[in-house]
Order: structure tokens, then sequence, then C-alpha cells
């Protein structure tokens, strides 16, 4: 999705921080003192990257507090809007500081090369994981959530902040306990906004993007039809909008039309019904708002949310809905790098006009540069948008395989020998079987996915439940956005 062309620029909060050995020069992206973060916390062992940067676990050495650390290279951050973006993410975490459900900033700080943001760890797991660990759950579980969900966006709003990227991977479980609170993450696209204020920058994830953003004229309820999204996945197990492509998406949204109607609907209260059907609706004005949301009697603490178990095939959707990507995504790359010259000459040419410098990676300018050659005439923002969605290894730049990856078309993915290729390469001794092992070894050398992340993906691809993927799973799998067609209405 495309990241922020409208921005708000105010000044940053002066927030109590402890005293660091500080240099003499300001810092361009904070626009404070540079200081030195490892004056005051010990940095450990990795816990995830991102488009900008890594996240480590942090210990504060005064108190012995164990933390996450999220550095981001300055150097990714190539436009004045990415350092505004840095910017105000942090001053919006500072500013919602205090709610239980929303994760604590404990410190900003930027030195020469990054911009480091120590908060609280998170590592109770993703809110979709635990639930899936839970094998057991009901309505009422899922009203549970979704009220604490809703209460933060109500904060949110009531302080002038729109999220809009509301998904349920920005929703942590602080530690692994049972009664462990929900923490809402990852404000890098939220803004402040006033009353009646209008933004048109296309922004957030596609399940869960509002119509009004894709037709680029929306307000604070575009995270209302978020957080409606995130409850039909919590009672359903898939979204409520979906197609192979991100386009396909968008039209469907667009469409805004749903099934309340097939399994395991029958079975869902009218209460659940009757609040999906106003949170997503297509008009903003006609939405409830957070407040109307919260007092619904299917929401309120001990309201009328049924305790009965959901129907275990809501827990199958929702693993492959969390899994599939990651298969699919090494999948096209491995069909980009089996392409014959013939098939790729025009793209080869195209890469090597962008590539002006010739070092065999297009940078930023030389895609903005390239593209406009061709006519193009983007948005810094947009051509941002572009870069991210082609840098898999988050390097900053588009190597050849990631640019080849990138652009093309879909239909090679739906060639005999482009599959038997792919699929080749995950079975490396040619049984005509992926293994769990061969698919670990795959999927690890990219840094895609743990060992939960390949049982599911084997779980829902293997059909034949036999623990292993054959050409005909791997196929459908490939040629699939979702396990079935669903009836619309």
């Amino acid at each position: 999705m495309p990241y922020p062309s409208s921005r708000v620029d105010k000044p940053l909060p002066n927030p109590i921080i402890p005293n660091h050995s500080e240099t003499s020069r300001q810092g361009e992206v904070l626009r404070r003192r540079m200081e030195d973060v490892k004056t005051r916390y010990n940095l450990g062992r990795e816990l995830g990257r991102g488009q900008f940067g890594i996240t480590y676990r942090c210990i504060d050495k005064v108190t012995g507090e164990v933390l996450a650390c999220k550095s981001i290279l300055k150097a990714k951050l190539t436009t004045k809007e990415d350092k505004e973006d840095i910017r105000r993410e942090v001053e919006i975490m500072y500013h919602l500081t205090g709610h239980d459900n929303i994760v604590e900033l404990k410190g900003a700080y930027e030195d020469e090369q990054s911009v480091h943001l120590v908060m609280e760890l998170c590592d109770g797991g993703e809110l979709f994981d635990r639930i899936i660990a839970k094998g057991k759950y009901s309505e009422r579980e899922a009203a549970a959530l979704f009220r604490t969900i809703m209460g933060v966006v109500q904060t949110c709003h009531s302080l002038g902040v729109i999220h809009r990227d509301l998904k349920p991977e920005n929703f942590l479980f602080l530690d692994k306990t049972e009664d462990s609170p929900l923490k809402t993450i990852d404000f890098g696209l939220s803004l402040f906004i006033n009353q009646g204020d209008v933004l048109k920058d296309i922004v957030g994830s596609a399940y869960y993007v509002a119509p009004e953003v894709l037709r680029q004229h929306y307000g604070p309820e575009a995270d209302v039809w978020s957080v409606g999204v995130i409850l039909y996945i919590l009672l359903s197990g898939v979204p409520p909008f979906w197609a192979e492509t991100e386009q396909g998406i968008f039209n469907a949204i667009l469409k805004g039309k749903f099934d309340l109607r097939s399994a395991p609907w029958p079975n869902i209260s009218s209460g659940a019904k009757e609040l999906i059907k106003n949170l997503l609706k297509q008009d903003p004005k006609e939405r409830w708002t957070p407040t109307a949301v919260l007092n619904h009697p299917w929401v309120r603490v001990g309201g009328n949310a049924s305790d009965r178990p959901l129907d275990s095939a809501v827990f199958a959707r929702m693993k492959q809905f969390r899994a599939m990507n990651k298969l699919k995504r090494l999948a096209l790359k491995v069909i980009a790098g089996n392409l014959s010259k013939e098939e790729i000459s025009g793209l080869s040419q195209m890469f090597k006009n962008m590539d002006t410098d010739g070092n065999g990676m297009i940078s930023y300018e030389e895609l903005k540069a390239g593209l406009a050659k061709q006519g193009a005439t983007l948005a810094e923002s947009e051509v941002k948008q572009l870069l991210d969605a082609a840098d898999v290894d988050g390097s900053g730049t588009i190597d050849y395989m990631e640019f080849i990856s990138a652009t093309m078309h879909i239909s090679k993915v739906d060639k005999e020998n482009h599959l038997h290729e792919a699929f080749n390469y995950f079975d490396k001794d040619r049984s005509g079987f992926i293994t769990m092992d061969e698919l670990k070894v795959a999927l690890e050398k990219y840094n895609m996915g743990d060992e939960k992340t390949i049982t599911d993906i084997i779980t829902e691809v293997d059909t034949n439940k036999d623990g292993r993927i054959d050409y005909v799973e791997f196929q459908a799998m490939m040629r699939k956005g979702m396990p079935t067609r669903r009836r619309r209405g």
C-alpha cells in the first residue's frame, strides 16, 4: 500500500528522559541533540525486521526492565516525508502514553546512523496466533478482544489521532500469561487530525482498508471499518473482502458485498451480525461511532455474546489466512528466477536503463528518474511505495531478481513449466513431495517463517493429510487466493 503523502508537522514534546552522553549535534530526524541509546540500554538479540530497520531485545541498565528497541536506519529514510513520518510517530506515541492497551514508548534516541525507539516488549504473540493456540474460542471471547480494540480506537479519536493501519498483526499480547493485556503497536501511519479534516492519501493494508480511503476522501471513520473487518475475521476466520490480487480486493471493498449466510454465519448470533453490518457501512456517515459500538449489547461487559465455542473450521481458515502468503511469495520469487532470457529480455532492459550507475541495484533516485523517463508522474510517496513493494530483502534498494519478481506478469504463475520449476525448488530430493524439512530450509533462508508457521502451511496446503505437499496441492495453492469461493450477500 502507498505511504502517506499528506503530513502533519508539529513540534516534538519534551518528555523527561534520563541523562545520556550526548553529542553537540542536532539530529536531522528528531531535531534534538543526538544521543547514544547504548548509554542507557544493552541491545540484545534481533526480534524482527521491518521495511526501515531491525527490532532488538534490550535491557534497561538502570531498572533491569526487558524492553524492545526498534532501530531505524537513517539511510533508508530517503525523503523528507520519511523523516517526518518517524518524528510524528514518536510524537503520537508520547501523546497516547498511559493507555493500558497501547504500547508504551520509553524513549526515542538518534545517533549518526539510526533512530532508536525503546518501548515495551510484547512477547505474548500476535492476536490470531493466541486464538489459534487456544483451540477453543467463543463469541464472548471475541467480544472481549473486540471491545479492547474498539476502546483503543475510541481513545485515539478522542485525542485527535487516526491510526490508519489497524490490522490483527498490529495487536500483540504483552506476555504469555492467560490474562495478558492486548497492546496496539505501529503508529507509523498515524496522523493528528482535526474535526472536519479530509485525508486523501491511500494508506493501510489491503484487506482492512476502508472504501472511502480508496476513494481518497476520508476521516477517522476509516478506523472503524478496519476494526469491523477484524471482527469479521475473528468470527469466521477469513476476511469479508478478498481476491487473488490486491486490485481485486480493492474492487470487492468498493462493491461492499460480504457473506453473512454460509458457514459459520448461521451459528453466529444476530447481535454480532448486526454489529458487522453497521461497522462495514459503505457510507462512513452511516457507520457507527466507537461510542455507539461500545454501548452495543453484544460488546458490553456481561453482554449477550454467546459462550458457545465457535466452529473448529474458523481456526483452520484463520491458520490458512495467516500462513499461505509466505509460501506463495517465495514461490513467485523462484518462478522469476527461472524465467528464460527471452521471457524477461524486456524487463532486463528496463532494469539496465534504470540502473544508471551500473551497480546492479536500483536506488530510490534511480527509480524516480527511470519512471519519469517513461512518462510516469508520481509523487515522492508513490515512488517510495513502489520501492518498498519490490524490496523483498529490506535493503533499501531493488536488486535484479527483486525487479523481475515485482514486474513479471502474473500469467507466468499459471504456466505448468514455471509451476514445476517452483515446486522442484522446494522438492530438493525430487521425491515428488515437499516435506516439512524441505519447506523449513527454503523459508528460513529468507527469514520467512518459524517452525509453527511452517507447520501451519503444511497443514493447510496438504489437503490429503499425508504430512507433505504434492504437486497437485502446490498447484492448487498457487492458483487460489483462498480455499473456496464463498457466496456473497
